[in-house]
């Protein structure tokens, strides 16, 4: 067990997995220092918003090849071929990538505050194109209601991921620190490493660098056969850096830089399917970089000042050419569309203040702030280019109205100016504001039971690509969404020493005035997504989700049918047991259902997981970590709703990490 030096209660506890606590019972009885029992990952029962947060433990012991794959376990999140990282997509409550698009605008991806993701491009959107490997978090927020610090048109839900600082890695000291992690997948002959140098020289610098590789060939699906497209290349980089300043070190400068990239040769220009078609083949190269450079002003004795201006950079590129005899249906040199090169450059600047401070007897904690953002998009075929302007204010207040009751209203503000080249050589300019905005309530009772609710109104701004529709550049897609649920975080539930967390979401939304899909005029989604854990102190423990939803869609002719974007009911489940700080075995199944979209039937699967985590101390075994995982454990044959490969067979994995 984890043991670090705190104080809990068993009521109203929000803990840390595996501390050493403190407790007291119903009463306030003192119950002695105990170890909680840790689960796999905390249920976030301390608030309204529906949200999963995966840190960097888990994202070495979940042996990961993609950020999609990370993930594929939280509730609400379907994947779209996410065994690899291009013609791959995340899909949250029915939005994102789909069969057609990487990405369709109302799921957003953000690394460390930029915002990254390619627009509609015709199944090869880069929203995932990343190695895990370079970060320390991955947060998933989904739905609207705690998006509108973050973007307007977040209707899906949005992926946080934030990459490592050196004082992850020293425990915040002065010092040096190498971290090496090496692992090998058997299906596909795939090969992965990851080294990263920290430095501190004092607690005013810090300094941090990596490099990370990634291949594999292609994969085998559950009968044995290859699954085309799915072998990559995969090299990644990130240094950052830090200066902290003043009194308490209260200013931070930091700054921070990294690059993914691969090469295809002769791969289908449809990058979501597994042959060329008539469009053909490619020659296409990838590439996506982030920059960062922020400041901030913390000082400790000023709750009412935490100040944060940050700039970010995103580009994302994808240089690709027409192979030559891949199609029969191609005339000589290929479509214009299958040469067209893409890229995206995405500015932004966002200036934040987080005040803590009272009104009578109000408790508030207020961010509030101001953005702009500038994207430049490369003019190419069936993809127009030009340049998407937006300035905005967000301000969310959450206010401690009484002990256990916590109201959040939040609003955004957001304007925009869309200039572009029609195809007919006439400019076009186009102008569109919109105000956003929700609220949240939250009550919690002192046994640690708390019921929730919420409602937010989003619009999803027009987009380049249809710069050549005026109707559309001159209205908004709208989204209203209603959420209800309750929560329960418990310690000391059935032993003294285990913990128990539940939560459970319901939510409705309402998108109206369809830009994005070819005949339809409105969608509606409702679902439950039910999350929960328990632990106890002997090491034994059980984590699960559910994920209900329902979906409809009402085309422009008024006909009522099922959303095709509806993922099926899923069902995870974790079971597993740690014996010490040395062992943690753990078996995880996932079950699909079947699924009826408008007369056309998916067969729902199960897959089931195997991992164990060897964690040896003492002496040269400190900071060593050694994981065996065998995916796909029954070799079961499946093609996931809403993929458009089959998923891979049984696949070995181990990996070893080493702290110096």
């Amino acid at each position: 067990m984890l043991t670090l030096p705190n104080t809990a209660y068993a009521q109203n506890a929000e803990p840390d997995a595996g501390e050493t606590r403190e407790a007291t019972g119903q009463q306030g009885e003192f119950l002695g220092t105990i170890d909680i029992g840790e689960s796999t990952r905390a249920v976030q029962t301390n608030t309204a918003t529906p949200a999963t947060a995966i840190d960097r433990e888990e994202i070495e012991d979940r042996e990961a090849s993609t950020i999609a794959e990370l993930v594929d376990s939280v509730p609400g999140v379907t994947l779209v071929n996410g065994s690899t990282p291009i013609g791959s997509g995340i899909n949250i409550r029915g939005f994102g990538a789909n069969g057609t698009y990487g990405t369709d605008q109302k799921v957003a991806v953000q690394i460390d505050g930029a915002s990254v993701g390619s627009e509609e491009l015709y199944r090869i959107g880069t929203q995932l194109f990343t190695d895990p490997l370079l970060y320390k978090s991955v947060e998933v927020i989904r739905g609207t209601v705690g998006s509108f610090e973050y973007g307007s048109g977040i209707i899906g839900g949005i992926v946080r991921l934030e990459t490592s600082d050196a004082s992850d890695l020293t425990g915040g000291r002065p010092g040096f620190a190498l971290n090496q992690v090496a692992g090998y997948n058997s299906n596909g002959d795939g090969w992965n490493s990851s080294t990263t140098v920290a430095a501190m020289p004092n607690e005013h610098v810090e300094f941090l660098a990596n490099y990370s590789w990634r291949e594999q060939n292609n994969l085998q699906d559950g009968n044995g056969d290859e699954i085309p497209n799915s072998e990559f290349g995969l090299p990644s980089w990130l240094i950052k850096g830090g200066v902290h300043f003043g009194a308490d070190n209260a200013h931070t400068i930091e700054a921070s830089f990294s690059q993914t990239e691969t090469s295809e040769r002769d791969k289908p220009y449809d990058s979501f399917g597994t042959s060329g078609g008539s469009f053909g083949n490619v020659d296409r190269d990838t590439k996506s970089q982030v920059a960062t450079l922020g400041y901030t002003f913390d000082p400790i004795a000023d709750d009412a000042v935490n100040l944060s201006l940050l700039y970010s950079y995103a580009n994302q590129e994808i240089v690709q050419e027409y192979v030559p005899g891949s199609s029969p249906y191609a005339p000589p040199g290929g479509f214009d569309v299958v040469n067209a090169d893409q890229q995206y450059e995405t500015h932004k600047v966002t200036l934040k203040n987080i005040a803590y401070f009272d009104t009578g007897s109000l408790r508030h904690n207020l961010r509030i702030g101001l953005e702009y953002v500038h994207k430049d998009r490369l003019d190419a075929n069936s993809a127009p280019g030009g340049t998407d302007k937006r300035m905005a204010a967000f301000l969310v207040d959450e206010i401690a109205l009484f002990p256990g009751f916590t109201l959040t209203p939040a609003m955004r503000w957001e304007s925009q100016t869309v200039k572009g080249t029609l195809d007919s050589g006439a400019d076009a300019s186009y102008e569109n504001e919109a105000l956003m905005g929700g609220v949240s309530a939250r009550y919690e009772l002192p046994v640690g039971f708390a019921v929730f609710g919420s409602w937010a109104y989003t619009e999803n701004l027009p987009i380049l690509d249809d710069l050549e529709n005026d109707v559309y550049m001159s209205q908004s897609e709208q989204a209203e969404t209603w959420e209800a649920g309750a929560s329960f975080d418990h310690i000391g539930l059935l032993g003294r020493s285990d913990r128990a967390a539940f939560k459970v979401n319901y939510y409705d939304t309402d998108l109206t005035d369809v830009t994005s899909y070819s005949g339809v005029s409105a969608v509606r989604l409702e679902g439950f997504e039910i999350e929960g854990s328990y632990a106890a102190g002997n090491g034994l423990y059980l984590d699960f989700n559910i994920n209900l939803p329902k979906g409809e869609q009402t085309d422009t002719g008024g006909a009522v049918s099922d959303w095709d974007n509806t993922p099926p009911d899923s069902y995870a489940v974790s079971v597993g047991k740690r014996f010490g700080d040395l062992l943690n075995l753990r078996w995880e199944s996932y079950f699909a259902a079947d699924a009826d979209r408008n007369g056309t039937v998916t067969e729902g699967f199960d897959s089931h997981n195997l991992r164990l985590i060897v964690t040896p101390s003492g002496g040269l075994l400190d900071g060593l970590a050694l994981r065996l995982s065998v995916e796909n454990l029954f070799d079961s044959y499946y093609t996931p709703l809403l993929s458009t490969r089959p998923a891979p067979g049984r696949n070995f994995k181990f990996s070893i990490s080493k702290l110096f």
